[in-house]
């Protein structure tokens, strides 16, 4: 339902707002925010879900109360959960508060919710307004919602390249090919992610650390997808106190004696293929709504040829490397024709000094 009404665009807004506070600690949950007004309209709370395991935006906002609610209104970006997890139902709260409407802007994928919270506030006797800015609500939780209903985390893949598409000189070299603010963007943007995914050769070429370089605490899960486990024993990633590191192999063609260069803090998992979707179901089933993918050609290939990727960032530097054997960010997905290329959709651009910063929709 379109709803124009200045004041509850408004405070919907507020909520929203509120809810991208949580953006990069609240996996596996959403994104909420919560505004309560009373029966005149006045705000008297707000609330936000900060993390995983603590109270619920709704709930927070009860927590902040300044006054009786009775009579007045919630305002909440997501329909309020029903079900007993590690913190009690929000509707109760609601139910017991005698708020007479609630404004919800969208439905919640979650199916122990998906329409019940709904439910329970109208049998309740309270007067239900859905859709209430509802394309800025599926936005802001669209990994959320994409795991709910594939199983799978919603990926972005991120590379720099040069002006004429090379990611790398012919020796494998790369660094640097994006500028100091290009570089500075990438950290900013891993603290939104629950976990940055790399291959083994970009391990063993480049030693990253994979880090927000500390604008998120704890960082994102760094998670190293290997056919072999022939990773060197000195990578920065195996120091965990910078980071929490997954190692997952293919155990049908690793040599598992090579587990021996890693040390135990470092957490391994197996699997029965190296299907990048397959490796995405598991960070899924982990929590991890949202991953980065940072890794080279061959697996950023697979990746997005498998469907785990739904945005691409890409870093152009006015460059110019050239050489037929130069590395390129992507292997040969055998296209015969051009109607089977892949068009990528929705740019967002931005110059960053003299780079040029995209992103776009897969």
């Amino acid at each position: 339902m379109c709803i124009n009404n200045q004041v509850h665009l408004k405070w919907m807004r507020r909520a929203i707002d509120l809810a991208k506070l949580g953006e990069g600690f609240t996996s596996p949950n959403p994104l909420v925010g919560a505004v309560i007004t009373d029966k005149d309209g006045e705000l008297i709370s707000e609330g936000f879900h900060l993390k995983a395991g603590m109270p619920h935006a709704e709930a927070m906002a009860f927590n902040n109360l300044r006054e009786n609610p009775q009579g007045g209104s919630l305002y909440v970006n997501l329909e309020p959960c029903c079900h007993e997890g590690k913190t009690p139902p929000c509707v109760d709260k609601i139910i017991a508060s005698g708020i007479k409407k609630v404004f919800i802007s969208i439905k919640d994928p979650d199916l122990r919710v998906a329409g019940k919270g709904i439910s329970r506030l109208k049998d309740a006797g309270i007067e239900i307004a859905l859709g209430l800015c509802e394309r800025e609500s599926l936005e802001i939780n669209k990994a959320f919602i994409h795991r709910n209903l594939t199983g799978n985390s919603y990926g972005v893949l991120k590379w720099a390249m040069s002006i004429d598409g090379r990611i790398g000189l012919k020796n494998g070299l790369s660094k640097w090919i994006s500028n100091e603010s290009s570089r500075e963007l990438v950290h900013s943007l891993r603290s939104k992610f629950d976990a940055v995914v790399v291959g083994g050769n970009t391990v063993r070429k480049d030693n990253p650390l994979l880090t927000s370089r500390g604008e998120k605490n704890p960082e994102p899960m760094r998670v190293v997808f290997t056919r072999t486990l022939d990773l060197p024993a000195n990578s920065k990633l195996w120091d965990c106190s910078k980071a929490r590191t997954l190692i997952v192999y293919n155990s049908l063609s690793a040599n598992e004696n090579y587990l021996k260069r890693i040390p135990s803090c470092v957490e391994v998992e197996k699997l029965t293929t190296s299907n990048p979707r397959d490796l995405s179901t598991l960070l899924a089933k982990k929590g991890c709504n949202k991953i980065l993918w940072e890794c080279g050609p061959k697996l950023a290939t697979l990746a997005l040829a498998d469907g785990c990727i739904q945005e691409t960032m890409t870093f152009i530097s006015p460059k110019i490397i050239g050489g037929v054997n130069s590395m390129n960010p992507f292997s040969d997905f055998n296209f015969n024709d051009m109607s089977e290329v892949i068009n990528l959709k929705k740019s967002e651009i931005r110059f960053l000094k003299n780079d040029l910063y995209l992103r776009n929709l897969v």
